[in-house]
């Protein structure tokens, strides 16, 4: 279960705006934004970790021990003709949501949501950068991976994740849940990447990510995806 170090360099000030649900406001002050990716760097706590196993396709199946299966038709599908998956979780740590909470808290209402926005777009990096470094060792492995799926997609259900949290050594990186089955750090995530063996000449066909697969049309941070 390889633990994932790597720095956070900077904060993707575009995401930020989009996760803000500011992707409309042409006149919104810009620096605001990027004042709040400086202060995300400054406050995250990176840490990431991962574990291979595998699968069992035709039962939606990981072999850990004791299995997990996985229930839903959507990430079946996503998962099919996959005979190995990632099961993977990142985090940005506590004290940039303490921060989040202790500016609401004090009335700074509009620099509280885009530190929040900056900590979700920092956590989504944190497991962009793992899915880079993994992918050169399952491709000398043979293998492709499929884009991350989370509990919460499509209709994987949020209840699996007391299980994802035990498939994915989340411990080892300080994240849980709460009584109330949230992840605690809320800004951490959970999820799996399939792996497929690449057959030589053939490429597979890239499946819809992130906001096109998602059926919740009326999202303000998709107003400026072009390939729904």
């Amino acid at each position: 279960m390889p633990v994932y170090h790597a720095p956070l360099l900077q904060i993707d000030p575009k995401e930020t705006r989009r996760y803000a649900g500011l992707m409309n406001a042409k006149e919104f002050d810009e620096q605001m934004i990027l004042d709040a990716c400086e202060d995300g760097l400054l406050l995250a706590e990176p840490r990431g970790i991962w574990t291979l196993y595998d699968y069992d396709c035709a039962a939606q199946t990981v072999a850990a021990e004791p299995p997990f299966t996985i229930v839903g038709k959507k990430i079946g599908a996503h998962l099919a003709g996959c005979d190995k998956v990632i099961l993977l979780s990142a985090t940005v740590g506590e004290a940039i949501e303490d921060e989040v909470t202790a500016r609401f808290a004090r009335g700074e209402y509009v620099s509280s949501v885009l530190l929040d926005a900056a900590a979700t777009t920092a956590v989504e990096q944190i497991a962009d950068g793992m899915e880079k470094a993994i992918a050169p060792q399952m491709a000398r492995a043979g293998y492709g991976m499929r884009w991350r799926f989370s509990p919460g997609y499509g209709d994987w259900p949020l209840d699996q994740q007391p299980e994802m949290i035990r498939v994915c050594h989340c411990k080892d990186i300080g994240v849980g849940l709460s009584d109330s089955s949230m992840l605690v750090p809320r800004k951490s995530i959970t999820a799996i990447i399939g792996l497929y063996k690449v057959e030589a000449g053939k490429e597979e066909h890239a499946t819809p990510k992130g906001c096109a697969a998602c059926g919740k049309t009326d999202c303000p941070s998709r107003v400026t995806e072009k390939n729904d």
